[in-house]
């Protein structure tokens, strides 16, 4: 007599169900693979990492790629199976970095280093230059003091990219004013500069027709040479000064 479990197992129902379907039936005579999939295709470091591959004997690159048997692709990818670098959570145990106290990325902060300047601070300054008081100071004066404008206003963008990052707005009008006080310097630093190119090329066009000026005079030597003439009293007070300075 058959036990109930042969009765399930010989049932149509059962049959129907372990068969593939007919159709497939040319691809499994062929191909002997099987039914299920058995595992999961994986690409983690341990299947993707370098390897060193055997010579097939056929010859074939693609011997051995299977997503069943979890063998992972052929191409040798950038993972490794070294551990990853765990971070040092003790600020005890960190490694000091040392910092140079001079570097020039200090500029982009305050005097005291710290990220953001207090509202005090950025409102405690004077008026700005003015084109009249600049046209009395030299090249390197000049130059200096436009540096120092762009320093500024590089330390004062730098503390505005913080305050937008921290959604703070304690500052940014005190900030603001600082800054316009800086652009109105470098303004007048280029009124001063415009105003003493236009006199140098005025003083140029008169040089051209002074006989006195020698415009193609040799470095190191005075271009303006004056002429004596009959009438000039320079020789004659000469004396007299000299006599009265004795």
């Amino acid at each position: 007599m058959a036990t109930p479990l042969a009765l399930c197992l010989s049932s149509p129902r059962t049959r129907a169900r372990e068969l593939p379907p007919v159709f497939l039936a040319p691809l499994l005579a062929s191909v002997p693979i099987p039914l299920r999939q058995r595992n999961g295709f994986s690409t983690t470091a341990a299947f993707c990492g370098r390897r060193v591959f055997r010579k097939r004997k056929d010859n074939n690159p693609h011997r051995g790629e299977s997503a069943l048997r979890r063998t992972g692709p052929r191409v040798l990818l950038g993972m490794s199976k070294e551990p990853l670098p765990q971070p040092v959570l003790d600020p005890a145990r960190r490694t000091k970095v040392q910092v140079d106290p001079n570097h020039g990325l200090w500029g982009f902060f305050n005097s005291d280093k710290k990220p953001l300047s207090t509202p005090e601070e950025d409102y405690a300054h004077g008026r700005a230059w003015r084109a009249d008081e600049l046209a009395q100071k030299s090249w390197e004066d000049l130059h200096s003091l436009w540096w120092m404008c762009c320093k500024e206003r590089n330390r004062l963008a730098t503390e505005a990219h913080e305050r937008k990052r921290l959604g703070l707005t304690a500052g940014e009008f005190e900030s603001h004013k600082r800054e316009m006080v800086v652009r109105k310097t470098q303004k007048s630093i280029k009124q001063a500069l415009t105003e003493r190119w236009y006199a140098w090329d005025e003083a140029w066009k008169v040089a051209e027709n002074d006989p006195e000026v020698d415009l193609r005079a040799e470095p190191g030597t005075s271009a303006y040479k004056p002429m004596l003439h009959e009438d000039d009293p320079m020789e004659e007070e000469a004396p007299q000064r000299a006599s009265v300075a004795g």
